[in-house]
């Protein structure tokens, strides 16, 4: 079952939102006023989509925006050929791990994470098993290299990386993915890295290189949905420097996705003609709210919260240290109409410290009102949570 199909349904109609992990959506009407903006006012590519045919699109998605992808987002170190278009990022990852797990493949994976960043290997018929390792806040959230070369058998052919880290916010240095791409070369494995809050990082600085470029045997995800605010567009994709690997995909995509909607081809590359603007926008949002998280955390309700503070994305993973798991944390808010991500959303065995940890979004406009209320519902609560911990000696 979808770990968070639980979550979808016991905060469906919650007023205040922390749950979201996107930056904040794009509107059609905001996208074409950027596009008319923009140095050549995008005419082309408006009556582009005012007038395409509704025909197939070729499987592996269409040339022009491959060719936009491998120009803006690749800085053509890869050819448009070695992109696959997918309809979303699900898919993406879908794609790639079904073409590179089955006949006898073992893979490692950490968690606790997205779903099919943990479990996708595991739905290949024929897979030879899955290792799962864990992250943890003691190391802020960072890979173990020593725990991944103690988990490589033989048979180790596949790696699912998710970098930047959902639902962390913290993306690792290039250091340690030289580490983990050195370890994955000696032995032949294939790195899958979900790269969707690529982009995103709240400083430049902490930016590595996609695992496409940094890797020859090296597979990118990555998804219109969570930098761009794009997720209405559906528009995902894979990225990787062998061509073999690549047709590999294809031919899983025949029996898959098979290719996309022409409208949304269309509509990302709107996105990308205009992306510096949109991310930049995007941004501003993410960090202006960061900073309310922060204080919000670190200050205001420090006896309730801590957290590895985040570096990339518009997520955290934050700990509640009062007497309830996030679980039942996470019943409450729903009452008092605000959503957030209790840790049963990243992991299927729900134990230890990881049991007190929740997912928080701070990528949307209105994501200020969401924290007010939360700061209210720790206001009511915090007297009883007091009297509850003195008399369990806490």
């Amino acid at each position: 079952e979808p770990w968070s199909k639980q979550h979808k349904r016991e905060f469906k109609s919650c007023k205040f939102s922390l749950s979201n992990s996107f930056a904040q959506p794009l509107s059609m009407p905001e996208l074409i006023n950027k596009l008319k903006a923009s140095a050549d006012g995008g005419a082309e590519l408006l009556d582009l989509y005012h007038n395409h045919n509704l025909e197939y699109v070729p499987i592996g998605g269409s040339l022009d925006l491959r060719r936009d992808i491998a120009r803006i987002i690749y800085d053509d170190e890869l050819p448009a050929e070695n992109i696959l278009i997918t309809p979303g990022g699900q898919s993406a990852v879908q794609t790639a791990a079904l073409a590179f797990t089955s006949r006898g493949v073992h893979s490692i994976v950490f968690t606790p994470g997205y779903q099919s960043t943990v479990e996708s290997p595991q739905w290949a018929v024929g897979n030879a098993g899955v290792t799962k390792l864990r992250r943890r806040p003691e190391n802020d959230w960072q890979v173990d290299p020593d725990e991944l070369r103690g988990a490589i058998r033989p048979d180790t052919k596949f790696l699912i990386l998710n970098e930047p880290y959902n639902p962390g916010g913290i993306v690792m240095d290039a250091a340690l993915q030289d580490e983990v791409v050195c370890i994955c070369r000696e032995r032949g494995i294939v790195i899958l890295c979900d790269e969707v809050y690529r982009l995103l990082e709240h400083d430049d600085a902490v930016r590595i290189p996609t695992m496409a470029n940094a890797y020859e045997r090296g597979i990118s995800a990555v998804t219109m949905s969570k930098p761009w605010g794009g997720c209405g567009i559906t528009i995902g994709w894979v990225a990787c420097r062998d061509e073999d690997m690549v047709q590999r995909m294809v031919d899983v995509a025949y029996f898959g996705s098979v290719c996309p909607s022409r409208a949304s081809e269309i509509q990302g590359r709107m996105v990308l003609r205009v992306s510096d603007a949109i991310l930049r926008e995007r941004r501003d949002v993410i960090l202006e709210n960061k900073a309310l998280l922060q204080d919000f955390i670190e200050n205001r309700y420090s006896e309730w919260f801590r957290w590895r503070r985040p570096n990339a994305g518009a997520i955290a993973f934050v700990k509640f240290v009062g007497p309830w798991t996030s679980e039942k944390l996470g019943d409450h808010l729903a009452e008092a109409g605000i959503s957030v991500k209790p840790a049963y959303c990243f992991t299927d065995s729900v134990e230890g410290e990881v049991e007190d940890y929740f997912r928080v979004g701070f990528g949307e406009r209105k994501m200020p009102l969401a924290l007010e209320a939360l700061g209210k519902f720790v206001d009511d609560h915090e007297e009883s949570w007091r009297a509850v911990m003195a008399t369990n000696g806490e």
